[in-house]
Protein backbone atom coordinates (compact mmCIF):
# COMPACT_ATOMS: atom_id res chain seq x y z
CA UNK A 1 0.00 0.00 0.00
CA UNK A 2 1.18 3.55 -0.22
CA UNK A 3 1.07 5.80 2.88
CA UNK A 4 1.72 9.71 2.77
CA UNK A 5 2.93 11.01 6.08
CA UNK A 6 3.15 14.79 6.94
CA UNK A 7 5.23 15.53 10.07
CA UNK A 8 6.11 19.43 10.75
CA UNK A 9 8.54 19.60 13.54
CA UNK A 10 11.63 17.29 14.87
CA UNK A 11 9.81 14.99 17.05
CA UNK A 12 7.09 14.25 14.89
CA UNK A 13 10.20 13.05 12.20
CA UNK A 14 11.09 10.49 14.46
CA UNK A 15 7.81 9.62 15.93
CA UNK A 16 6.71 9.17 12.16
CA UNK A 17 10.08 7.03 11.47
CA UNK A 18 9.37 4.39 13.77
CA UNK A 19 5.88 4.40 12.70
CA UNK A 20 7.45 3.91 9.15
CA UNK A 21 9.66 0.79 10.72
CA UNK A 22 6.41 -0.50 11.83
CA UNK A 23 4.76 -0.40 8.56
CA UNK A 24 7.05 -1.90 6.69
CA UNK A 25 6.82 -5.28 8.76
CA UNK A 26 2.93 -4.80 8.85
CA UNK A 27 3.21 -4.27 5.13
CA UNK A 28 6.36 -5.74 3.39
CA UNK A 29 5.21 -4.02 0.07
CA UNK A 30 4.74 -0.44 1.66
CA UNK A 31 5.59 2.49 -0.14
CA UNK A 32 6.47 5.76 1.48
CA UNK A 33 6.21 9.43 0.38
CA UNK A 34 6.83 11.90 3.46
CA UNK A 35 7.05 15.52 4.34
CA UNK A 36 9.12 15.14 7.37
CA UNK A 37 13.10 15.31 8.15
CA UNK A 38 16.35 12.82 8.20
CA UNK A 39 14.90 10.36 10.32
CA UNK A 40 12.45 9.46 8.21
CA UNK A 41 14.59 9.52 5.25
CA UNK A 42 16.86 7.04 6.76
CA UNK A 43 14.03 4.92 6.66
CA UNK A 44 12.15 5.74 3.28
CA UNK A 45 15.56 6.16 1.64
CA UNK A 46 14.65 9.06 -0.03
CA UNK A 47 14.55 12.98 0.30
CA UNK A 48 11.23 14.25 1.76
CA UNK A 49 8.76 15.92 -0.23
CA UNK A 50 9.65 19.26 1.78
CA UNK A 51 11.96 19.37 4.89
CA UNK A 52 9.92 20.41 7.98
CA UNK A 53 12.27 23.23 8.61
CA UNK A 54 10.65 25.10 5.85
CA UNK A 55 7.44 25.20 8.03
CA UNK A 56 9.07 25.06 11.49
CA UNK A 57 6.56 28.50 12.71
CA UNK A 58 6.19 28.64 16.40
CA UNK A 59 3.50 30.99 17.96
CA UNK A 60 0.03 33.10 16.64
CA UNK A 61 2.36 35.96 15.77
CA UNK A 62 4.63 34.29 13.82
CA UNK A 63 2.50 31.82 11.74
CA UNK A 64 0.66 34.96 11.05
CA UNK A 65 3.43 36.64 9.43
CA UNK A 66 4.32 33.71 7.61
CA UNK A 67 1.04 32.99 5.81
CA UNK A 68 1.91 33.21 2.58
CA UNK A 69 4.64 30.72 2.68
CA UNK A 70 2.13 28.22 4.64
CA UNK A 71 -0.03 28.98 1.90
CA UNK A 72 2.11 27.89 -0.91
CA UNK A 73 2.84 24.90 1.17
CA UNK A 74 -0.70 23.39 1.51
CA UNK A 75 -1.18 23.98 -2.15
CA UNK A 76 2.02 21.82 -3.18
CA UNK A 77 1.26 19.38 -0.42
CA UNK A 78 -2.57 19.10 -1.86
CA UNK A 79 -1.00 18.51 -5.49
CA UNK A 80 1.58 16.07 -4.60
CA UNK A 81 -1.05 13.94 -2.56
CA UNK A 82 -3.07 13.98 -6.02
CA UNK A 83 -0.96 13.10 -8.36
CA UNK A 84 0.45 10.18 -6.07
CA UNK A 85 -2.93 9.22 -5.19
CA UNK A 86 -2.39 7.17 -1.69
CA UNK A 87 -4.07 4.60 0.45
CA UNK A 88 -4.01 6.98 3.17
CA UNK A 89 -2.22 9.85 4.64
CA UNK A 90 -1.26 9.78 8.03
CA UNK A 91 -1.10 13.09 9.72
CA UNK A 92 1.62 13.43 12.89
CA UNK A 93 1.00 15.99 14.94
CA UNK A 94 1.16 19.36 13.84
CA UNK A 95 -2.47 20.83 13.51
CA UNK A 96 -2.49 24.25 11.83
CA UNK A 97 -1.17 22.56 8.53
CA UNK A 98 -2.46 18.85 9.00
CA UNK A 99 -6.06 19.29 9.81
CA UNK A 100 -6.29 21.46 6.36
CA UNK A 101 -5.26 18.61 4.67
CA UNK A 102 -7.84 16.09 6.41
CA UNK A 103 -10.33 18.12 4.98
CA UNK A 104 -8.79 18.02 1.51
CA UNK A 105 -8.14 14.37 1.47
CA UNK A 106 -11.79 13.68 3.06
CA UNK A 107 -13.04 15.63 0.23
CA UNK A 108 -10.87 13.89 -2.45
CA UNK A 109 -11.88 10.14 -0.97
CA UNK A 110 -8.30 9.22 0.33
CA UNK A 111 -8.46 7.83 4.19
CA UNK A 112 -6.86 9.90 6.86
CA UNK A 113 -5.15 8.64 9.66
CA UNK A 114 -3.68 10.98 12.42
CA UNK A 115 -1.11 9.61 14.76
CA UNK A 116 -0.34 12.24 18.01
CA UNK A 117 -3.35 13.82 18.24
CA UNK A 118 -3.56 17.92 17.86
CA UNK A 119 -3.44 19.31 21.20
CA UNK A 120 -7.31 20.23 21.34
CA UNK A 121 -7.98 19.62 24.62
CA UNK A 122 -5.89 22.53 25.45
CA UNK A 123 -7.69 25.43 23.80
CA UNK A 124 -10.06 24.60 21.09
CA UNK A 125 -12.07 21.38 21.93
CA UNK A 126 -14.76 22.43 19.52
CA UNK A 127 -12.64 20.95 16.92
CA UNK A 128 -13.01 17.36 18.32
CA UNK A 129 -16.43 17.79 16.08
CA UNK A 130 -14.56 18.72 13.00
CA UNK A 131 -11.85 15.45 13.41
CA UNK A 132 -14.66 13.35 14.01
CA UNK A 133 -15.94 14.47 10.31
CA UNK A 134 -12.56 14.42 8.55
CA UNK A 135 -10.32 11.82 10.39
CA UNK A 136 -11.33 8.32 9.56
CA UNK A 137 -8.94 7.05 12.53
CA UNK A 138 -7.60 8.84 15.49
CA UNK A 139 -4.36 7.40 17.22
CA UNK A 140 -3.95 8.84 20.75
CA UNK A 141 -0.28 8.70 22.05
CA UNK A 142 -1.58 10.50 26.19
CA UNK A 143 -3.93 8.46 28.43
CA UNK A 144 -6.08 11.09 29.12
CA UNK A 145 -7.14 12.10 25.40
CA UNK A 146 -9.09 8.32 24.80
CA UNK A 147 -11.37 10.03 27.93
CA UNK A 148 -11.23 13.28 26.07
CA UNK A 149 -12.78 12.17 22.77
CA UNK A 150 -15.22 9.83 23.93
CA UNK A 151 -17.08 12.59 25.54
CA UNK A 152 -18.02 13.75 22.44
CA UNK A 153 -18.99 10.49 21.03
CA UNK A 154 -15.47 9.56 19.25
CA UNK A 155 -13.74 6.58 20.08
CA UNK A 156 -10.03 7.00 19.33
CA UNK A 157 -7.00 4.20 19.46
CA UNK A 158 -4.91 4.63 22.42
CA UNK A 159 -1.54 3.16 21.24
CA UNK A 160 0.92 3.93 24.00
CA UNK A 161 3.42 7.29 23.70
CA UNK A 162 5.87 6.80 20.98
CA UNK A 163 8.67 8.92 23.04
CA UNK A 164 8.84 5.38 25.06
CA UNK A 165 9.61 3.30 21.74
CA UNK A 166 12.52 5.87 21.00
CA UNK A 167 13.94 5.63 24.36
CA UNK A 168 13.43 1.44 24.43
CA UNK A 169 15.54 1.81 20.98
CA UNK A 170 18.11 3.99 22.09
CA UNK A 171 21.53 2.45 23.14
CA UNK A 172 24.06 4.91 25.80
CA UNK A 173 27.00 5.61 24.30
CA UNK A 174 29.60 4.64 27.31
CA UNK A 175 32.12 7.48 25.78
CA UNK A 176 29.76 9.89 25.47
CA UNK A 177 31.75 12.13 28.47
CA UNK A 178 35.12 11.33 26.93
CA UNK A 179 33.70 11.61 23.14
CA UNK A 180 32.62 15.28 24.06
CA UNK A 181 35.77 16.31 26.65
CA UNK A 182 33.31 16.67 29.03
CA UNK A 183 35.72 15.29 31.86
CA UNK A 184 34.38 14.36 35.69
CA UNK A 185 32.10 17.53 36.41
CA UNK A 186 28.52 17.19 37.26
CA UNK A 187 26.00 17.94 33.84
CA UNK A 188 22.99 20.43 33.83
CA UNK A 189 21.27 19.01 30.57
CA UNK A 190 19.93 22.88 29.03
CA UNK A 191 17.41 21.30 26.01
CA UNK A 192 16.54 24.97 24.44
CA UNK A 193 14.39 22.90 21.40
CA UNK A 194 15.03 22.59 18.00
CA UNK A 195 13.47 25.48 16.21
CA UNK A 196 15.60 28.52 16.14
CA UNK A 197 12.56 30.73 16.91
CA UNK A 198 12.42 29.18 20.60
CA UNK A 199 16.12 28.81 20.83
CA UNK A 200 16.62 32.54 20.39
CA UNK A 201 13.80 32.83 23.07
CA UNK A 202 15.09 30.38 25.62
CA UNK A 203 18.56 29.97 25.40
CA UNK A 204 19.82 33.25 26.61
CA UNK A 205 18.31 33.06 30.06
CA UNK A 206 18.92 29.27 30.10
CA UNK A 207 22.62 29.85 30.55
CA UNK A 208 22.45 33.29 31.85
CA UNK A 209 22.56 31.47 35.76
CA UNK A 210 26.01 30.57 36.26
CA UNK A 211 27.55 31.76 39.91
CA UNK A 212 30.50 30.67 41.38
CA UNK A 213 29.04 27.49 43.51
CA UNK A 214 28.06 26.44 40.09
CA UNK A 215 31.41 26.01 38.67
CA UNK A 216 32.10 23.15 39.56
CA UNK A 217 28.62 21.99 37.04
CA UNK A 218 28.94 22.00 33.16
CA UNK A 219 25.71 23.36 31.63
CA UNK A 220 25.68 21.16 28.49
CA UNK A 221 23.34 22.75 25.15
CA UNK A 222 21.52 19.90 23.59
CA UNK A 223 22.06 21.05 20.00
CA UNK A 224 20.20 19.68 16.73
CA UNK A 225 21.96 19.78 13.39
CA UNK A 226 19.30 21.57 12.27
CA UNK A 227 20.38 24.71 13.24
CA UNK A 228 24.52 25.70 12.14
CA UNK A 229 27.05 25.11 14.79
CA UNK A 230 28.15 28.32 14.60
CA UNK A 231 24.94 29.20 15.65
CA UNK A 232 25.15 27.70 19.02
CA UNK A 233 28.67 28.91 19.62
CA UNK A 234 27.55 32.43 20.36
CA UNK A 235 25.86 31.29 23.47
CA UNK A 236 28.78 29.54 24.96
CA UNK A 237 29.87 32.34 26.76
CA UNK A 238 31.34 30.67 30.12
CA UNK A 239 33.97 27.80 30.22
CA UNK A 240 31.40 26.01 32.33
CA UNK A 241 29.11 26.15 29.02
CA UNK A 242 29.89 23.06 26.52
CA UNK A 243 27.72 22.27 23.22
CA UNK A 244 27.02 18.59 22.02
CA UNK A 245 25.07 17.98 18.72
CA UNK A 246 22.37 15.31 18.43
CA UNK A 247 23.28 13.58 21.81
CA UNK A 248 20.08 14.71 23.78
CA UNK A 249 19.42 11.08 25.01
CA UNK A 250 23.16 10.55 26.07
CA UNK A 251 22.92 13.88 27.68
CA UNK A 252 20.31 12.81 29.64
CA UNK A 253 21.56 9.75 30.40
CA UNK A 254 24.83 11.32 32.31
CA UNK A 255 22.76 14.47 34.04
CA UNK A 256 22.01 15.26 37.02
CA UNK A 257 19.11 17.87 36.42
CA UNK A 258 17.92 19.80 33.80
CA UNK A 259 16.50 23.04 32.25
CA UNK A 260 13.73 21.91 29.71
CA UNK A 261 12.23 24.18 26.80
CA UNK A 262 8.36 23.05 27.27
CA UNK A 263 7.15 20.17 24.24
CA UNK A 264 7.74 16.78 24.01
CA UNK A 265 11.41 16.53 25.80
CA UNK A 266 9.53 17.50 29.49
CA UNK A 267 8.50 13.56 28.95
CA UNK A 268 11.71 12.32 27.68
CA UNK A 269 13.65 13.71 30.71
CA UNK A 270 10.95 12.37 33.22
CA UNK A 271 11.10 8.89 31.50
CA UNK A 272 14.93 9.45 31.94
CA UNK A 273 14.63 9.97 35.47
CA UNK A 274 16.37 13.39 35.60
CA UNK A 275 14.70 16.22 37.80
CA UNK A 276 13.43 18.81 35.55
CA UNK A 277 12.62 22.43 35.42
CA UNK A 278 10.21 23.53 32.67
CA UNK A 279 10.54 26.76 31.01
CA UNK A 280 8.94 28.87 27.98
CA UNK A 281 8.79 31.92 26.44
CA UNK A 282 7.19 33.39 23.28
CA UNK A 283 6.63 36.77 21.41
CA UNK A 284 4.45 38.96 23.82
CA UNK A 285 1.68 39.03 21.41
CA UNK A 286 2.03 35.35 20.99
CA UNK A 287 2.00 34.69 25.17
CA UNK A 288 -1.05 36.85 25.64
CA UNK A 289 -3.40 35.33 22.41
CA UNK A 290 -2.28 32.12 24.07
CA UNK A 291 -3.24 32.75 27.76
CA UNK A 292 -6.63 33.82 26.33
CA UNK A 293 -7.92 31.02 24.90
CA UNK A 294 -5.52 27.89 26.88
CA UNK A 295 -8.17 26.10 29.04
CA UNK A 296 -5.46 24.14 30.66
CA UNK A 297 -3.83 24.61 34.10
CA UNK A 298 -0.14 23.21 32.43
CA UNK A 299 1.91 23.25 29.83
CA UNK A 300 3.99 20.67 30.15
CA UNK A 301 3.35 16.78 29.70
CA UNK A 302 5.10 15.61 32.70
CA UNK A 303 1.82 17.87 34.73
CA UNK A 304 -0.42 16.90 32.31
CA UNK A 305 -0.30 13.30 32.60
CA UNK A 306 0.06 13.62 36.54
CA UNK A 307 -2.93 15.70 36.28
CA UNK A 308 -0.76 17.73 39.33
CA UNK A 309 2.26 19.97 39.47
CA UNK A 310 5.02 17.22 39.48
CA UNK A 311 7.48 20.15 37.69
CA UNK A 312 7.97 23.59 38.24
CA UNK A 313 7.35 25.86 34.67
CA UNK A 314 8.29 28.71 34.33
CA UNK A 315 6.45 30.88 31.32
CA UNK A 316 6.93 34.06 29.80
CA UNK A 317 7.59 36.74 32.76
CA UNK A 318 8.25 34.35 35.29
CA UNK A 319 10.90 32.78 33.40
CA UNK A 320 13.95 35.03 34.27
CA UNK A 321 17.51 34.45 35.85
CA UNK A 322 16.01 34.83 39.48
CA UNK A 323 13.18 32.39 39.31
CA UNK A 324 15.71 29.90 36.81
CA UNK A 325 18.47 29.31 39.92
CA UNK A 326 15.91 29.29 42.25
CA UNK A 327 13.97 26.48 40.58
CA UNK A 328 17.28 24.94 39.97
CA UNK A 329 18.81 24.61 42.91
CA UNK A 330 15.37 22.64 43.92
CA UNK A 331 16.24 20.17 41.72
CA UNK A 332 19.91 20.03 41.60
CA UNK A 333 20.54 19.00 45.17
CA UNK A 334 19.32 16.40 47.43
CA UNK A 335 16.39 17.19 49.16
CA UNK A 336 12.33 16.55 49.31
CA UNK A 337 11.72 18.36 46.24
CA UNK A 338 13.90 16.28 43.74
CA UNK A 339 12.51 13.12 45.98
CA UNK A 340 8.81 13.94 45.19
CA UNK A 341 9.64 14.81 41.62
CA UNK A 342 11.52 11.23 41.00
CA UNK A 343 8.77 9.63 42.89
CA UNK A 344 5.79 10.92 40.86
CA UNK A 345 8.19 9.59 37.72
CA UNK A 346 7.41 6.61 38.28
CA UNK A 347 3.67 7.12 38.33
CA UNK A 348 4.15 8.78 34.78
CA UNK A 349 5.71 5.87 33.48
CA UNK A 350 3.31 3.60 34.88
CA UNK A 351 0.35 5.74 33.19
CA UNK A 352 1.72 5.78 29.67
CA UNK A 353 2.43 2.42 29.65
CA UNK A 354 5.60 -0.04 28.06
CA UNK A 355 7.14 0.82 24.33
CA UNK A 356 5.10 -0.36 21.50
CA UNK A 357 3.06 2.79 20.03
CA UNK A 358 4.27 2.75 16.19
CA UNK A 359 4.17 -1.38 16.41
CA UNK A 360 0.80 -1.36 18.01
CA UNK A 361 -0.55 1.76 15.80
CA UNK A 362 1.22 0.24 12.37
CA UNK A 363 -1.03 -3.03 13.18
CA UNK A 364 -4.09 -1.09 13.26
CA UNK A 365 -3.42 1.03 10.55
CA UNK A 366 -2.85 -1.87 8.03
CA UNK A 367 -5.95 -3.63 9.82
CA UNK A 368 -8.28 -0.97 9.07
CA UNK A 369 -6.66 -0.52 5.28
CA UNK A 370 -7.30 -4.13 4.97
CA UNK A 371 -11.47 -4.18 6.19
Amino acid sequence: MKYYLIAGERSGDLHAANLMRALKLEDPNAEFRFWGGEYMQEVAGQKPVRHYQDLSFMGFLEVAQNLGTIRRALKQCKADILANRPDVVILVDYAGFNMRIASFAKEEGIKTFYYISPKIWAWNTGRVHKINKVVDKMFVTLPFEKDFYKRFGYEVDYVGNPVNDAIAAFTPNPDFRKDNNLGDKQIIAVLPGSRKQEVEHMLHFMVSIIPPYLNDYLFVIAATPNLPAKYYQSFRRHDCIRIVTDQTYDLLSNARAALVTSGTATLETALFNIPQVVCYKTSEVSYLISKAVIKIKWISLVNLIANRKVVTELIQSDFNPSNLMKELDKVLFDGPFRDTQLDAYKEIKQAIGEAGAGAKAAKLMVNYLKG
